[in-house]
């Protein structure tokens, strides 16, 4: 990561006043967070209110699917798309601004003046979104489970393993993102291709099954696309051990270059 501010500290709040120890710090920091996202209403709106509802307008879409011989359902579609626009719009889109707006307003440059380690600053503003997200797709299983008749979930630890890796690598992406977005404004922007990447070609709204081979063999490797595979494959049972461990490689390998990016090129303060 780029080298430690040094000189005076820049006036204002400083992790200082926090309480000791990375638990402590990662609390004041996330609360802190979701205040400032109280006060962001928009993103906020975004967050939390267009993943209930946008995947369950497209219930009439998914029963115009041919779906014959895939071994899905109008319900196993669904479900990971609803999950899927959680991690995409509470977590990545939300979190890209937030990283975008800290760094301009100059807060993650005097965090870094404190005792706060890097990867604390960057997960403390992270936790609230996170947060959001994974109650958010609990509630929305719940849903599906009432509404969609799909059941109860055939393998849970691919489930589980899922939605964790989802709520990890996008985190991650949207730090990466954040870096070439000049202001909040322009992150709005910079979101949008893997938005359309993730929702037209990760299975989210389009399964892979019924895209032609070589299309959904591109499609695959798309950072949404293990985190669908696990969620959708776990619920319906039908996810083989090679499968599910060609996913969770593909996931991790995803996490792992998020995880170099942001070491490597994250910006701590605005462009001049």
């Amino acid at each position: 990561m780029a080298t430690r501010t040094t000189g005076p500290r820049t006036p204002g709040p400083t992790p200082s006043a926090a309480p000791t120890g990375p638990a402590g710090r990662l609390v004041a920091l996330a609360r802190a967070e979701l205040t400032l996202l109280g006060r962001a209403k928009g993103t906020l709106f975004a967050a939390l209110f267009v993943p209930l509802v946008v995947p369950f307008s497209m219930k009439s879409t998914v029963k115009n699917m041919d779906l014959d011989g895939t071994g899905l359902s109008v319900g196993s579609v669904l479900l990971p798309s609803a999950i899927a626009f959680s991690l995409l719009f509470a977590v990545y889109s939300a979190l890209v601004s937030v990283y975008a707006a800290r760094r301009e307003e100059l807060v993650l440059k005097r965090l870094r003046t404190g005792e706060v380690r890097d990867v604390e600053i960057l997960a403390g503003a992270a936790l609230p979104s996170v947060a959001i997200g994974l109650v958010q797709s609990l509630v929305l299983m719940g849903m599906c489970a009432a509404l969609l008749d799909v059941g109860t979930p055939g393998a849970a630890h691919y489930v589980a393993l899922g939605l964790l890796l989802g709520l990890v690598m996008f985190p991650l992406l949207a730090a990466v993102t954040s870096i070439v977005s000049r202001s909040v404004e322009s992150a709005q922007v910079m979101v949008m291709p893997l938005l359309f990447a993730s929702l037209l070609g990760s299975g989210a709204t389009v399964p892979l099954e019924v895209m032609p081979d070589k299309l959904a063999s591109f499609c695959e490797l798309l950072p949404l696309s293990p985190v669908i595979a696990l969620i959708r494959g776990g619920w319906t049972g039908e996810l083989g051990a090679g499968e599910g461990l060609r996913a969770l490689l593909l996931a991790v390998a995803w996490i792992g270059l998020g995880v170099f990016a942001v070491q490597r090129w994250f910006r701590w303060e605005p462009r001049r």
